[in-house]
């Protein structure tokens, strides 16, 4: 492994050992957020699955941003107490 990519490696490390918590629970909130969001396309909009699979992609993946910078500031306002 060069230096370059141990640096890389190193720093995601330590990212993911900083985030741990938050990461979680985006995740989590990520995979539900899609399965409601194709659920509801596939019920509502009455597509199929595979329309309804690309089309439920964006708006969750932009709400999961939001979700994780506002854990990420919750959580250091409660720690900090």
């Amino acid at each position: 492994m060069t230096e370059f990519t141990q640096g890389i490696h190193g720093a995601a490390r330590k990212i993911y050992e900083n985030n741990k918590g938050s990461l979680l629970r985006t995740l989590v909130y990520t995979v539900g957020h899609f399965c409601i969001a194709i659920t509801v396309l596939m019920l509502v909009a009455d597509v199929s699955f595979m329309i309804a699979l690309t089309d439920a992609i964006v708006e969750p993946l932009a709400n999961t941003v939001w979700y994780f910078l506002l854990d990420k500031f919750w959580a250091s306002k409660v720690s900090s107490k």
